[in-house]
């Protein structure tokens, strides 16, 4: 029995897959001020449904939002009090940033805080170039630095020294001093975490490392003994690239882990776009406080080494995934101006929407979807929740009432609002990339996702929507699906002569033994990434291949901690890599420029463990209860055909309508229809035309 549990800002969601492929689920409210509460609410409910003690369950994965929530909500969640150490001269690094305004023509505007203050910040008496030491780590020096560090009592420390990812010598003597002085502060070496080049962002993915790791470790060690009581499993956790890895790890480096939850998402799309046959699918993931959204693109996640979560830099390996914090529970609000605007602030789970009858009275998403009848108001939500039409309608018409407009106009409001929030999402992750979303089926999940994916598809001129049977706990599955996963990187900086195949095995063999000796067993599957650029460059593009460790790259082996071989021409020939790198450059740019010189800048590495057997039965067969309800569509109420429960394989589904499925509703609308396949997705496709192409979908083909 697999166990994956993912918390969300609203639910936290759990889902148990039997041997014989069943998918038990169940919903709890997410409990904000101890997750581990409701995590374990969660268990205990999808167990009871299941109908197995702990014992019985094989694994236990687990997405969470700790780390996340303290880096964007440091009031109400503060992460560890932490002091950095850099060479001198450098210790306002963070602070100083890039020259980048985050806000173009917002003169005043600045980035976010650093989390260290100006009087945690220390100069370490040493300098290390490119090629080594320039100035010796000063002893004497260094004993008065720590005193002053002892003094400011810091609950972790960061250490980010120049060029420690080439030569970290200096880092791990400071590492091991600090470890001597303060033995119960947590510790974050960059060299250790990041290995790369360029000092911000491997200064502040450190800084972030250390302040939330604290906070992840007290939680994980909180989780860790409740489940303990119970019998469970030892906990495994998503990192943001998708693959799993143990607690301890996880609560030693929390940058690992700042977008577990999604990560599970986007695993649980693509284990059921591949069952349902599809290789280029969309994803989109709305939940109670943000939406996500990520391609596969020929049955492929893209994958970045660095993106920014409230503003601050992560030098880490990440699935590519947007968000944006329009979801459920996203408040509707009047702006100075007196436009309607929706999130990003939102309800929560406390006290929630004001349809869930908590105390909430902001008027949100989900309050819109119940007044416009796209909501059962008498189905009960997780924990038993009843909603509360009368609360809702309060809300929403007090809302209109602030911006003159008519109760039923307001509510039809915010959704649209709220639909276009997201659409700027999906265009950043197709349109403005140069791809055309019209080639892509939609697959929807989290708890609102499937009552606004036809609607989000007609704006892309997608045809196809793929919802599938648990789309309200997918990223839960996704964490049951998930395997384990280690990185490693080194930045190389090779061009010209030094670019040979001598060189580049060298890196590999040590990048490929490391990763793959961190893991438990054996490596499936070894993906290696090359960061290239024509020489002069500012950024790199990512060439990327997988290899088989059985060897099937060519006559042999994939290197390992015991066998530490890759001298493969296939694999390290600088004349394929930079066919591959010109090839994608002219993709991206238009050209290609044959007389420059290419430089080989980083070289990361990812081992990738095997997953677990997963079977997923087929959907029921029972019939489903069916009955009328009265919708609101395009500022009319419509008859619209309900359906009550899990749909059977085969069943027939015609806009408009609503699947009140156990843990998220699917809204059908007129001109699309749909089949049930044998996983219990729902496959919806367009019957009617357009009226016209849409403006999105104009601006699709003309970037197409």
């Amino acid at each position: 029995m697999l166990l994956g549990v993912d918390v969300g800002g609203t639910f936290t969601d759990a889902v148990l897959v039997g041997d014989d492929g069943a998918v038990h689920t169940a919903k709890a409210p997410s409990t904000p001020g101890a997750q581990e509460q409701g995590v374990m609410v969660a268990i205990a409910a999808v167990l009871a449904r299941a109908g197995i003690e702990p014992g019985q369950t094989q694994r236990f994965a687990h997405g969470m939002t700790v780390a996340t929530n303290a880096l964007l909500e440091a009031e109400a969640h503060p992460p560890a009090r932490t002091a950095l150490i850099a060479t001198e001269g450098f210790t306002d690094i963070v602070e100083l940033g890039r020259q980048a305004r985050p806000s173009l023509y917002r003169l005043c505007e600045a980035g976010p805080r650093p989390l260290v203050p100006p009087h945690l910040r220390f100069g370490a008496p040493e300098r290390m170039g490119t090629d080594g030491p320039l100035r010796a780590l000063d002893l004497d020096a260094t004993e008065t630095l720590l005193e002053r560090l002892a003094a400011g009592r810091p609950e972790a420390v960061a250490v980010v020294l120049l060029h420690s990812y080439a030569h970290p010598e200096h880092e791990r003597k400071l590492g091991e001093l600090i470890s001597t002085c303060l033995p119960e502060a947590h510790l974050s070496l960059s060299h250790e975490l990041v290995g790369t080049f360029r000092e911000y962002e491997r200064a502040s993915t450190t800084e972030v490392d250390a302040a939330l790791s604290p906070l992840l470790a007290s939680y994980l060690r909180k989780l860790g003994e409740l489940a303990a009581a119970q019998h469970l499993p030892a906990v495994q956790v998503m990192q943001s690239s998708g693959g799993l890895t143990d607690a301890r790890r996880a609560a030693a480096h929390a940058a690992l882990t700042v977008l577990s939850g999604p990560a599970g998402g986007v695993g649980g799309a693509l284990l059921l776009s591949q069952a349902a046959g599809e290789r280029d699918v969309l994803c989109f993931d709305m939940g109670g406080t943000s939406c996500d959204v990520c391609a596969i693109d020929e049955a492929r996640v893209a994958e970045t080494a660095q993106r920014s979560v409230g503003g601050r830099p992560l030098a880490l390996p990440a699935l590519d995934i947007h968000t944006v914090g329009a979801g459920g529970g996203s408040i509707a609000w009047r702006d100075a101006g007196g436009a309607l605007r929706v999130g990003p602030e939102s309800a929560g789970a406390d006290p929630g929407p004001a349809c869930y009858g908590l105390g909430g009275t902001s008027a949100t998403v989900t309050d819109a979807n119940l007044v416009l009848g796209r909501l059962p108001d008498d189905a009960p939500l997780a924990g038993g929740l009843r909603l509360d039409r009368m609360a809702a309608e309060r809300a929403v018409g007090a809302l209109a009432d602030e911006l003159g407009l008519d109760p039923l106009a307001c509510a039809e409001g915010i959704v649209r609002v709220a639909e276009t929030e997201m659409g700027r999402a999906l265009a950043v992750m197709t349109v403005e990339r140069g791809i055309d979303p019209r080639r892509f089926a939609l697959m929807s999940f989290g708890g609102a996702g499937p009552l606004h994916a036809a609607s989000m598809a007609g704006e892309f001129g997608i045809e196809r929507v793929l919802c599938p049977r648990a789309c309200g706990v997918l990223s839960a599955l996704g964490l049951a699906a998930a395997a384990p996963r280690r990185d490693a990187s080194s930045t190389v900086m090779l061009s010209g002569a030094s670019l040979t195949g001598e060189n580049i095995a060298e890196t590999l063999d040590a990048l490929i033994a490391r990763a793959s000796g961190e893991l438990d067993g054996p490596a499936e599957h070894i993906v290696l990434r090359y960061e290239l650029r024509y020489l002069g460059q500012s950024f790199e593009l990512t060439v990327e291949e997988e290899i088989d460790p059985t060897g099937g790259f060519g006559a042999e082996a994939v290197p390992t901690a015991e066998n530490p071989s890759v001298h493969s021409h296939a694999l390290c020939d600088p004349l394929r890599l930079r066919e591959a790198f010109e090839a994608e450059h002219e993709q991206r740019y238009g050209y290609r420029d044959a007389d420059a010189e290419v430089e080989l800048v980083n070289v990361r590495v990812s081992a990738i463990g095997s997953r677990p057997a997963l079977r997923l039965s087929v959907a029921t067969d029972e019939q489903p209860a069916r009955e009328s309800k009265q919708v609101v569509f395009d500022g009319e109420w419509m008859e619209a055909e309900l359906w009550r429960g899990e749909l059977p394989v085969g069943t027939q589904v015609r806009g408009p309508a609503l699947c009140a499925m156990p843990e998220s509703t699917l809204l059908v609308p007129p001109g699309w229809s749909g089949t049930v396949d044998e996983h219990g997705t729902v496959a919806l496709e367009r019957v009617a035309p357009e009226r016209g192409p849409s403006k999105r979908a104009r601006s699709s083909e003309r970037s197409a």
